[in-house]
């Protein structure tokens, strides 16, 4: 394969990128990278009734914030209508499709008898042989496909191997409906002819479709692009994947925290593995994604998995760049708008300065704004549930004894601080602990934070002083 590698992702319009939309779109781009091709974006927005632009914005600021970039302008499929209606034109004048004027009483009646001579509803073919001369005068048709009714269309697929359809179950199909739009069916084939497409990944959902557009391929004498159907995602409890699962847009997991190259590593190793790898870089996905090692089974969605990696991912995070990652992405996350409010450029500084710490702790990035909390937080500080049991009258009046050790730093630095909390313990003979806990609770609110040393470094010695004086205060109530 080379640079005429092209694959596309062709979402509907419909709703947000929904997380199986997401891992298709991440086959597809792996592969077109992996081989120097190309990723094309179709949408799909021929239902017009449910085709919304918010969701097509949605969808392509999903890609974006993946990381997962197309070539070209998207192409609309529902623009593209007067081609499809060409193409079946073609194929009616070739004789590879015809016109069928039943109506929907008839195709009612139809159905009705299938079901109760118990076989699937097929069309009958009663307009497949007729002379053109018995067409009623005036009367809206359909365009069906002249479907092969002998013999078997086998789609050839990376994933699921050689699967065979038997012709008489596919039936004459219609490519063109009597108000003369397109079928799905047609406009998909068409589009992925026209736009070049050598190789189609998608959903396992699609296998039927694949064996009806084969079809098509061979009516238009088209080559047929080489095709990977990958199985569905499914919740933990083992049923299709659904919203009580969490089968949310792309844009409720930035909100939940997650980060987009923690997200893409987790999504391609939902039904890909390579070995035992867990934690697998952009380049290394590329280097090694091959569509003949995606699973033929379904794989299983689970939150805490992705909660784990996420958190590894951001422990590994550069300080910096994390903190700008944070600070771009506060407006979507739950309690970010208020804590930016509250950034100015000093506490910004101190941010930066906690990053460290604060990363080593937290899972996810709404995770970070509570853990960011202490920073911003004004004095007299509230203290949540934990904190206040720390901070009792033995606890408060510890640190009112151990304030002015603190005063009487001079270098405002991690040694000379934690040395002095150290011979205070030793003093009062007890483990650095029983110090540590209740000056972190007076310093942060919280009973989890970075290391207490770290937090009066980033608050420095007014802040930190201050904050000890409001807890004197109350012990001395």
């Amino acid at each position: 394969m080379n640079d005429r590698t092209v694959t596309r992702f062709a979402p509907s319009p419909t709703g947000f990128l929904h997380i199986g939309g997401a891992r298709t779109a991440l086959f597809n781009w792996l592969f077109a990278q992996k081989h120097g091709g190309k990723m094309l974006l179709r949408i799909e927005d021929t239902d017009r009734a449910r085709s919304t632009d918010e969701a097509t914005s949605a969808i392509l600021d999903g890609l974006s914030w993946l990381g997962l970039g197309w070539e070209g302008d998207p192409v609309s499929q529902y623009e593209r209508a007067a081609r499809h209606r060409e193409v079946a034109e073609e194929m009616l004048a070739a004789g590879k499709a015809y016109r069928c004027y039943a109506t929907p009483e008839e195709l009612s009646e139809m159905r009705e008898k299938a079901k109760a001579e118990k076989r699937p509803p097929r069309y009958d073919g009663r307009w497949r042989d007729r002379d053109a001369s018995d067409a009623p005068e005036d009367m809206p048709y359909a365009i069906r496909l002249k479907a092969p009714q002998e013999g078997e269309t086998v789609v050839r697929d990376k994933v699921q191997g050689d699967v065979r359809f038997p012709n008489k179950d596919l039936d004459d199909f219609i490519i063109l409906r009597s108000d003369g739009n397109p079928t799905y069916m047609l406009a998909v084939v068409v589009d992925d002819h026209d736009m070049g497409v050598t190789h189609i990944v998608r959903g396992d959902d699609h296998l039927t479709n694949a064996a009806r557009q084969t079809l098509i391929y061979q009516a238009m004498g088209w080559d047929i692009p080489i095709m990977a159907h990958i199985p569905l995602i499914h919740g933990p409890d083992g049923a299709k994947l659904s919203k009580r699962h969490g089968a949310l847009g792309v844009e409720a997991y930035r909100a939940m925290g997650y980060l987009p190259q923690a997200l893409r590593n987790y999504l391609v190793r939902l039904g890909w593995s390579h070995g035992d790898d867990e934690v697998i870089s952009l380049d290394q996905m590329i280097e090694w994604f091959a569509l003949e090692d995606i699973n033929k089974g379904a794989s299983r969605f689970d939150f805490k998995k992705l909660e784990a990696l996420n958190g590894q991912y951001m422990r590994a995070a550069d300080a910096e760049a994390l903190t700008d990652t944070f600070l771009d992405t506060l407006q979507h996350l739950p309690g970010g708008p208020e804590l930016a409010e509250r950034l100015d450029g000093q506490k910004t500084a101190q941010l930066r300065a906690a990053m460290p710490g604060l990363k080593e702790r937290a899972k996810t990035l709404v995770e970070l704004v509570n853990a960011a909390e202490f920073i911003v937080a004004e004095r007299p500080l509230p203290l949540d549930e934990k904190a206040s049991q720390l901070l009792n009258e033995d606890a408060r009046g510890l640190l009112a004894d151990l304030q002015p050790k603190l005063q009487a730093v001079s270098e405002w630095s991690q040694e000379p601080l934690e040395q002095a909390v150290r011979d205070f313990a030793e003093q009062k003979e007890l483990k650095l602990g029983k110090v540590a806990q209740p000056l972190r609770a007076a310093l942060t609110g919280r009973a989890v934070s970075p290391g207490v040393f770290d937090v009066m470094l980033v608050l420095g010695r007014e802040e930190t002083l201050g904050r000890l004086s409001d807890q004197a205060e109350v012990a001395s109530r």
